[in-house]
């Protein structure tokens, strides 16, 4: 979607509050790849503003999808690793700033988005975590370092360990939202956010968001950077064809609450 200079990026999944399905990963990334090759080229987006329709960002990911996959730890891996890290990457490699506009559910996978965009804003109604706990398996590596890197570590574990969801404003103390608005004022103060943006350089921005992300891998973070990171990956997916994981999927697809 074009406005300007600006670049509207909008999930939509009908009927499932945006749940991302493995489609709309590779969607995501050839969204966010084709903005970055602009800003390479010829430098026409000046902002991405990033939000979900009908009233939800994101509810997690399309768990009716999983039966189809998730228990193969090959496929499961691919799935992490591929599809929703490609995704996500791309996200995160935009050199042009991202605003994310959240209201309703932000729950996994939209959480995962959100901590990839620059700005976040969000609904005083809007309601944040992480419960796949419930579903009896964890968040992939890759992307528990970037929600963790993002909400601050407390945050993460209390999301992932406990099953935490949280309201707006807790997470604007919590500094993880620059920004709580009563839901009629979101949309316009994101769009007002994403034109002060515009009208910087963006060069500086380009060389801005360089120089942050390099300093996401600094030496002293050792368990974090790229070489360990592909050391804990390695063991990560032996649990697809698990008793809990399989439960947990069924439990949530059978509409019962699983018995672990």
């Amino acid at each position: 979607m074009e406005d300007g200079a600006i670049a509207v990026v909008e999930l939509n999944h009908p009927g499932k509050y945006n749940a991302m399905s493995r489609a709309m990963w590779r969607e995501l990334a050839e969204v966010f790849r084709a903005i970055q090759a602009d800003a390479l080229n010829s430098g026409r987006w000046r902002c991405v503003l990033l939000r979900g329709a009908d009233g939800h960002f994101c509810a997690g990911g399309d768990i009716a999808e999983y039966p189809a996959f998730r228990f193969d730890r090959e496929r499961l891996r691919a799935f992490h690793e591929d599809e929703v890290w490609g995704g996500l990457q791309a996200v995160i490699d935009c050199d042009v700033p991202i605003v994310a506009a959240i209201e309703g559910n932000c729950m996994g996978a939209g959480v995962e988005i959100a901590s990839a965009c620059d700005i976040r804003v969000a609904a005083e109604s809007a309601r944040f975590g992480a419960p796949i706990a419930k579903l009896g398996f964890p968040m992939a590596p890759r992307e528990a370092a970037l929600v963790a890197g993002a909400l601050g570590e407390a945050t993460a574990r209390e999301m992932l360990l406990e099953a935490a969801v949280l309201d707006a404003a807790e997470l604007r103390q919590r500094g993880f939202l620059q920004a709580v608005l009563p839901a009629p004022e979101l949309a316009a103060h994101a769009r007002a956010r994403a034109e002060r943006i515009a009208m910087l350089s963006p060069q500086a921005a380009r060389l801005n968001k360089q120089t942050l992300r390099a300093l996401k891998w600094p030496p002293a973070q050792a368990a974090t950077a790229p070489a360990a990171m592909q050391l804990i990956v390695e063991g990560a997916y032996d649990y697809a064809d698990s008793p809990e994981h399989r439960e947990g999927i069924d439990a949530f697809l059978t509409k019962r609450r699983a018995r672990f």
